[in-house]
C-alpha cells in the first residue's frame, strides 16, 4: 500500500510543481493590430474585443467550455471587411497557444468532442502533431450570421491550424441552424483542445510521440 500511495502521490506534487502555460503574442500589419494573451490553464476567464462582435462570442465559447484564460483585443479594416480581422486574430491566437504548450511534454495530445446545440451536432477531433492539417466538414447553409461571413468560420480555423501546427477534423452530423452549427464547433473544438493540452500524469517527462519529438 506505501509504494502505491507514493506512486499516486508523485504525479500529484509533479502537478503542483509546473509552471502555469501562458504567453503573449502581438501582431501588427496595414490591415490589423492583434494582441492575445493566454493562459492554458485558466478558469475561463475572458476579454475579447476584435471589432467583430460573431467572432466575439465565438470566442467566449472557447475561453469558457477549453478553461483558457483569454485576453484578445484588435482593430482592423472592419469598413471593408471581417475578412483580416477573423483572419490575423486566428493566427496571433495560434502562435500563442503554441507558445504556451512549449515541447508539448505531458500533455495527452489527442482530443475529441462531439457537441450538441439544439438541433446542431459537431464533431472535433484534433492531434497536437506538429503537423498543420485541416479537414473542415461544415455545411452552413446561410452565408450570414448577423453581419458575420459565415465563410470566415474556415478561415479561421485555417489561421489557428496553420500556426498552431495541430491536425484538425471537422465534421457536422447534423444541423440546419447557421448559428447553432458554428457555435456548437467552437464548443466541440474548444472541449477537445482542453482534453489535447490536460496533462497524462503517467508521463509527464515525455514528449508523446514514438519519435520522442512533436
Amino acid at each position: 500500500m506505501t509504494v502505491n500511495n507514493t506512486l499516486i502521490a508523485a504525479p500529484k506534487a509533479e502537478l503542483a510543481s509546473i509552471t502555469p502555460r501562458v504567453a503573449a503574442i502581438s501582431r501588427d500589419t496595414k490591415e490589423t493590430d492583434v494582441k492575445v494573451e493566454v493562459n492554458l490553464d485558466g478558469t475561463g476567464k475572458c476579454d475579447v474585443n476584435t471589432g467583430v462582435p460573431f467572432l466575439d462570442h465565438m470566442l467566449h465559447q472557447l475561453s469558457s467550455h477549453g478553461l483558457l484564460d483569454l485576453d484578445i483585443q484588435a482593430t482592423g479594416d472592419i469598413e471593408i471587411d471581417d475578412h483580416h480581422t477573423n483572419e490575423d486574430v486566428g493566427i496571433t491566437l495560434g502562435m500563442a497557444i503554441a507558445k504556451a504548450v512549449g515541447n508539448r511534454k505531458g500533455i495527452n495530445r489527442f482530443g475529441h468532442f462531439i457537441a450538441p446545440l439544439d438541433e446542431a451536432l459537431v464533431q472535433v477531433t484534433l492531434d497536437f502533431s506538429g503537423r498543420p492539417h485541416l479537414s473542415y466538414g461544415l455545411d452552413i447553409p446561410t452565408q450570414r450570421v448577423g453581419t458575420y461571413d459565415t465563410q470566415l468560420v474556415r478561415e479561421f480555423f485555417v489561421a489557428i491550424v496553420n500556426h498552431c501546427q495541430i491536425t484538425l477534423h471537422i465534421r457536422q452530423l447534423d444541423g440546419i441552424n447557421s448559428h447553432h452549427i458554428i457555435e456548437a464547433t467552437f464548443k466541440a473544438f474548444a472541449r477537445a483542445m482542453r482534453m489535447a493540452l490536460e496533462y497524462d500524469v503517467r508521463r509527464l517527462n515525455e514528449i508523446p510521440s514514438s519519435k520522442g519529438v512533436l
